[in-house]
């Protein structure tokens, strides 16, 4: 949500910045929504007046014995007027909240321009693919080899885009959640959480995906929705709260399942595990003082990275041009990671400013020290990172000749030790 106040002083600058996401300029219709809005609550207050002093002189009326009846009608009349202008205000401001709410956020000013991927900047490369005396798989054809990846099954129990895993390839998935887990919380800081899966429709508005992304989500037969990320849970921990500014920033962790309906991906992806209905995903969010988002973006950045550089995959970091950012986002970042099944780089982490746009539709504040008054806080999510995706990576870069794949170091103190994966 936006700074009505902001808008009113910068309809130009906002029209921009929808602009620049791709959305047509909405300044003109949120101004006359707000000026009509506030016209309606100026006649309110001053109708209102003059029912209170049109009450006072009833009363006057009727302590000196003295007819009162016209005056009471004018109450009545007037009675009837305020209704109708909280009618107004209400229906005026109920269409203004809803025009902002489908209203994605600005980016920053030196996001990139473009409408997709194709304008995107690269940031940095780290590591280099590797080579290989064959033809490398891509993980299903690996992982089918290692007897250890069930489509056919995970078709029949759930329908398209599901997978069973079994035996080693179920444990290497649990292995990264916990190595995932314990780097963020032991060397970075970030406190684990075991949140909710089930969320409340304000929890995802909070964060921006409804209402406009109502598509793209699971919901339940109640009121509850199955989350499509731990941003969800996570970044609403502090919704309607008013913080210390002694307690910023705050650092989450937690490792959930996800589920997406992939409403807006029809047709793409559907070989494997890379665009499925559930995964599991490491997501870090962080609640920062507007004066340090821009710094807590780097750090979540790096700490993302981190976990490909221990797992020695290579990868690259690209800032997304205006058009490709998600709702929320004002500034991101994507890591993609090298994948040679597939002969490219595909995103495994994307790492969002959302600068003050999901606190307002959050109300979440803090209160700075020495003032009377409070501030919205900055909110941040990345993915730290997902877990398919970085399965995928390790299937793909450790594979050998033979069939098998070598499992990272980092990784084998959370596997008994074991050092391979071999063929069935």
């Amino acid at each position: 949500m936006f700074d009505i106040r902001w808008i009113r002083d910068n309809p130009d600058a906002f029209d921009a910045g929808l602009e620049r996401r791709g959305v047509a300029g909405a300044a003109l219709r949120v101004l006359d929504l707000d000026a009509r809005r506030r016209t309606a609550q100026t006649g309110f207050q001053e109708l209102q007046q003059r029912r209170n002093e049109v009450s006072r002189q009833v009363g006057q009326a009727k302590a000196k014995g003295l007819p009162a009846a016209d005056l009471m009608a004018q109450v009545g009349s007037l009675k009837d007027g305020l209704q109708a202008l909280e009618v107004e205000e209400n229906t005026l401001g109920q269409t203004l909240d809803s025009l902002l709410a489908e209203l994605p956020n600005l980016p920053d000013a030196d996001v990139p321009k473009g409408r997709d991927s194709a304008a995107n900047v690269m940031v940095r490369q780290v590591g280099t693919p590797p080579s290989f005396a064959f033809k490398p798989l891509d993980h299903v054809d690996i992982g089918e080899r290692l007897g250890l990846m069930d489509f056919e099954r995970g078709a029949r129990l759930s329908g398209s885009r599901f997978v069973v895993l079994r035996g080693a390839l179920a444990r290497l998935e649990r292995a990264l959640s916990a190595f995932m887990l314990d780097l963020h919380t032991r060397e970075f800081g970030y406190l684990e959480v075991s949140p909710p899966t089930l969320v409340r429709e304000a929890a995802l508005f909070g964060t921006g995906q409804l209402p406009k992304f109502a598509d793209d989500l699971f919901r339940t037969t109640g009121e509850h929705w199955l989350i499509p990320s731990a941003e969800v849970p996570l970044t609403n921990l502090v919704a309607g709260e008013v913080l210390d500014e002694t307690a910023l920033p705050m650092r989450f962790t937690a490792c959930t399942p996800c589920y997406r309906s992939e409403a807006g991906a029809a047709g793409k992806d559907t070989r494997g595990m890379l665009r499925q209905h559930q995964f599991s995903k490491v997501e870090l969010v962080s609640i920062a003082h507007p004066d340090a988002g821009a710094a807590e973006l780097e750090r979540m950045t790096a700490c993302a990275e981190e976990v490909l550089k221990r797992l020695g995959l290579g990868y690259r970091v690209m800032l997304l041009c205006a058009g490709d950012m998600g709702f929320s986002a004002r500034r991101t970042y994507d890591i993609e990671v090298w994948m040679p099944g597939q002969d490219a780089y595909r995103e495994i982490s994307s790492c969002s400013h959302c600068g003050d746009f999901q606190a307002r539709r959050m109300q979440a504040r803090y209160r700075p020290k020495g003032e009377k008054g409070t501030r919205f806080v900055h909110t941040l999510n990345g993915s730290g990172l997902a877990i398919g995706r970085t399965l995928i990576a390790l299937l793909e870069n450790g594979q050998q000749a033979d069939g098998g794949v070598v499992i990272p170091a980092a990784l084998r103190p959370y596997m008994d030790g074991v050092e391979r994966l071999s063929p069935a």
